[in-house]
């Protein structure tokens, strides 16, 4: 459950978004006046502080300067703006100051506030994560590698699953044709296939079983990949043995698929 430090004076307007973080599991403490934000972060931890601009005893800008400069607090604090004022000079200026994002008061509902936040959430997580890789010695990266057949016809997602996947230390040959991925399936030597379920020229599941005849190949480690496929159609392609682990596209991150090929080359 993520930990919200709600900065907002008006009680009315508190409560209303106090009441809508908590209904989708958040968990909400609101405070109104600058000097209650720098306690707040001094007693407690908090994955996000959503700060308004205009507040009492000190503004938005000074707390936002004073958790950025004071050595005191946590250089790590996630601060978001949350402002009726948000012209570009005032977003300017917060990001300046060291504001990690702005979300404009007048743009969005509290429902789309909401979804805003959790996109903030989800961009710290794998900013953290590839953090902690970039700090792992070369050395831990180049025993994972391993050289890997990635399968996808849309280039976006090729491109931002293939990058985290050599960012880890793997060897990726992408393919966005099933016809041709087969052929350096069978010709080259990989130790994993990661594909996605629907391929032009020959789906997945198919390509996979005409590798599995491949002397050889049998073995192969196959992780499936879909956007639409119904979570028990992908349990039905592992438990009939094509591929070692299905995933849908929508509820994996670049981060999480490269933790699952990290996983399966420990076993």
């Amino acid at each position: 459950m993520a930990k919200i430090l709600f900065v907002e004076d008006d009680p009315f307007i508190a409560e209303i978004y106090k009441k809508k973080f908590e209904s989708s599991g958040f968990d909400v403490l609101n405070v109104a006046t600058g000097k209650a934000v720098l306690k707040a972060v001094l007693e407690d931890s908090f994955d996000l502080v959503l700060l308004d601009l205009v507040i009492p005893e000190m503004s938005g800008t000074e707390v936002l300067r004073e958790l950025r400069q004071n050595k005191e607090y946590s250089s790590d604090l996630k601060i978001v703006i949350f402002s009726n004022l948000s012209s570009s000079e005032d977003r300017e200026e917060c990001l300046r100051l060291g504001a990690n994002g702005f979300i404009s008061k007048t743009e969005f509902s509290p429902a789309e506030v909401v979804g805003e936040v959790n996109r903030f959430l989800n961009q710290f997580s794998e900013q953290k994560k590839n953090s902690v890789r970039q700090e792992t010695p070369a050395s831990e990266q180049a025993k994972l590698g391993k050289r890997i057949l990635f399968i996808e016809d849309e280039e976006s997602l090729t491109e931002m699953f293939s990058k985290r996947l050599r960012d880890e230390g793997y060897d990726v040959v992408t393919d966005s044709d099933g016809a041709s991925a087969l052929m350096k399936a069978t010709n080259e030597h990989f130790d994993m296939i990661i594909s996605d379920v629907m391929v032009p020229g020959i789906e997945g599941p198919e390509l996979v079983a005409k590798l599995k005849e491949v002397e050889g190949k049998a073995t192969m480690p196959i992780f499936f990949l879909s956007a639409s496929l119904e979570d028990q159609h992908l349990k039905e392609l592992t438990d009939s043995g094509l591929g070692n682990k299905s995933f849908l596209k929508t509820e994996i991150t670049p981060s999480e698929l490269t933790g699952a090929v990290n996983d399966f080359f420990k076993q």
